[in-house]
C-alpha cells in the first residue's frame, strides 16, 4: 500500500498537482515507515529508510513551493466532483482550510434561499455550513453573507429563517451579518486566514435525498452530489464585502 501511495504521488508531482501529491507522499511515508518497524531483515530496512529519506525530501521541497506560491498569491487547486459522487460534506471539502485562526468569513451566494421549484431548501445548506463553523477548530466570531431576496411569498420565509439562523449563532458568540444585492451572481466563500474557494454550484451542489429518512438526508458525506468544480485560492488579503 505504501508503495503504491508513492507511486501516485510522484505521478501527481509530475502532473504538478502538488497539493495532492504532497498528501499522498505523507502517506505513503508514514505507511513505509510502519514497513520498516515490522522488517527484520537489515538489507530491506536500509532500502526503505533510503527511499524514505528521498520521499521526505521532495515532500519538503513541495512544501516550500506551495508556501511560496501562497506567499506571492499564486496558489490554485481544483477539485473536480463528480456526478453521484459521494464524500464531499462541507467537513471534508473545508476542513484543512479552517485553521485555528480563522474569526471572520464571508459568504457570497445568490441563493441561500427557498427555490420551490426544485424542492430544495438553501437555507438548510447554509445552515450545515455555520454548523461545521461553530464545531471548529476554527474560532469563528463574525460570518458575512451576502445574497439575493426571495421571490414573492418566499421573501418572508427567507428573512424568517435567516433570522433564526442569525439567533442560534449568537448563543455561540458568532456574529452573521446578511446584506442583499440584486445583482451579485458569484458564489465564494472566503476566510481571513487568506483561503478562497469558489464552487460552481455554490453550497448547493447536493443532489435532492430520496426521502426525508433516506441515507444521506442527514449525513451530506452520504449525499450523492451533482457534478461541479472547486476551485482553491490562497490570496495574501481577504477583500471584504
Amino acid at each position: 500500500a505504501g508503495a503504491e501511495t508513492v507511486k501516485r504521488a510522484v505521478q501527481l508531482d509530475v502532473a504538478s498537482r502538488f497539493q495532492e501529491s504532497l498528501v499522498c507522499y505523507q502517506e505513503g511515508i508514514d505507511l513505509l515507515l510502519q514497513v520498516v518497524k515490522a522488517t527484520t531483515d537489515e538489507a530491506k530496512k536500509q532500502r526503505y529508510r533510503q527511499k524514505i529519506s528521498e520521499y521526505m525530501t521532495r515532500a519538503e521541497d513541495i512544501k516550500k513551493h506551495i508556501e511560496k506560491e501562497k506567499q506571492d498569491g499564486k496558489y490554485h487547486k481544483q477539485i473536480r466532483i463528480e456526478e453521484n459522487a459521494t464524500g464531499f460534506g462541507y467537513e471534508k471539502l473545508f476542513h484543512e482550510y479552517l485553521t485555528e485562526i480563522v474569526s471572520e468569513v464571508w459568504v457570497e451566494d445568490p441563493y441561500i434561499r427557498q427555490v420551490h421549484q426544485a424542492s430544495r431548501y438553501l437555507l438548510y445548506n447554509f445552515l450545515r455550513f455555520c454548523e461545521m463553523l461553530v464545531k471548529g477548530p476554527c474560532k469563528v466570531k463574525t460570518i458575512h453573507l451576502l445574497t439575493s431576496y426571495d421571490e414573492g411569498s418566499g421573501r418572508n420565509q427567507q428573512m424568517t429563517a435567516l433570522e433564526e439562523i442569525k439567533q442560534s449563532l449568537s448563543n455561540y458568540g458568532v456574529t452573521l451579518n446578511i446584506d442583499f444585492s440584486s445583482s451579485i451572481h458569484d458564489r465564494e466563500i472566503r476566510f481571513n486566514n487568506g483561503w478562497m474557494i469558489k464552487i460552481g454550484r455554490g453550497l448547493d451542489y447536493f443532489k435532492k435525498p430520496q426521502g426525508r429518512f433516506s441515507i444521506g438526508y442527514c449525513d451530506l458525506d452520504l449525499r450523492p452530489c451533482n457534478e461541479t468544480t472547486v476551485d482553491v485560492f490562497h490570496t495574501k488579503h481577504t477583500k471584504k464585502i
